[in-house]
């Protein structure tokens, strides 16, 4: 009896793990919205992400990944991790602008020289304040990208004086650049500005000069110009869903986590590369680069100074320290620089 006993013990505790780790052993798996197309180099570091979380979980984690916008659209995708329509999303803060209202000071036209700068100042940013407007998703990391410089079809602008009469492609903080310097801002996703420039919709745009290839934005301008006393960035988002997130055995948290700390050095890295390579193939269209004298960037710079007057203002009405979000971002861009 005694023995019996014992052998049902050992059968049940048999069973018991047994089947335990056919559930561990079957993948988790995880969908992946990215509004950027599969082409662009942003796309494929975001699927490297997702091969190399499948590759360090040893298949127990799983990530289907859609590009293009083919799960969510740009504006849908923050919304879409939180609901459950996807469990990762990237996109851009700028995208739903006044949602992440801290984390746009990452983007105002401070100046910024590089997007290893700008990813660093941005992950800071987040690190240091941590705001609430992040709280309904588990946030993987951030991201931003490089100088975003002024790119027109047709006209090429040297002084301030023409940007009049001139409709130009600006969302978020780029939008009241625009409209600072005497342009008029249009919104528009990403996706749509090349038929825009194409139809004459717009007459330009500001944005990184990756774009030029990333998006084929060279293929419908003509002149840049070197606006880089006033350069902003965009800043980016990758964020789960947080039932997802607690869904997933710690230590294969763990293992993602460290994966997402080394993807906040590559995408840096790969949009200087990108910069690099989209201002040749501008150059190689036989296309203008405008330099701006010192006296012309400091008026631009003297121009745009209430945008970021504008948002401190703002900050501070809803409760926040506006300045000192301000400064720790310019403190950050000056370490980094």
């Amino acid at each position: 009896m005694k023995n019996f006993m014992c052998f049902r013990i050992a059968l049940i505790v048999f069973c018991a793990f047994f089947f335990s780790s056919i559930l561990y052993a079957k993948p988790i798996k995880l969908t992946y919205s990215n509004f950027f197309p599969p082409t662009h180099v942003q796309s494929k570091l975001a699927q490297g992400w997702c091969d190399e979380v499948k590759k360090r979980t040893d298949g127990k984690v799983v990530v289907e990944y859609y590009p293009g916008g083919t799960l969510s659209k740009s504006k849908q995708v923050y919304d879409g991790v939180v609901v459950g329509l996807s469990d990762v999303g990237l996109a851009l803060f700028a995208y739903t602008r006044g949602r992440f209202p801290v984390l746009e000071a990452a983007d105002l036209p401070l100046g910024y020289t590089s997007g290893v700068q700008a990813t660093k100042v941005v992950n800071e940013l987040y690190d240091e304040l941590k705001p609430k407007e992040l709280s309904d998703t588990r946030v993987m990391y951030l991201h931003a990208h490089g100088a975003g410089l002024l790119h027109t079809k047709g006209k090429a602008v040297r002084t301030m004086a023409d940007f009049q009469g001139m409709k130009l492609r600006g969302h978020g903080t780029s939008a009241m650049v625009i409209n600072a310097l005497g342009g008029t801002p249009v919104s528009l996703p990403m996706p749509e500005l090349y038929s825009s420039l194409q139809k004459n919709i717009v007459q330009g745009a500001m944005y990184p000069i990756e774009t030029n290839k990333g998006w084929r934005m060279g293929e419908v301008t003509d002149f840049l110009t070197m606006s880089t006393s006033i350069a902003y960035t965009s800043s980016f988002y990758v964020v789960m869903n947080k039932r997802k997130w607690n869904s997933i055995p710690a230590d294969l948290q763990e293992i993602i986590s460290q994966i997402n700390k080394e993807w906040i050095v590559k995408h840096g890295q790969a949009w200087d590369e990108s910069d690099k390579t989209g201002l040749a193939y501008f150059k190689s269209l036989g296309h203008e680069v405008i330099e701006l004298s010192d006296a012309e960037s400091e008026k631009w710079k003297n121009a745009i100074e209430p945008v970021i007057d504008q948002y401190v203002e703002k900050m501070n009405k809803k409760g926040f320290d506006g300045r000192k979000i301000v400064d720790f971002v310019k403190k950050s861009m000056e370490k980094n620089r």
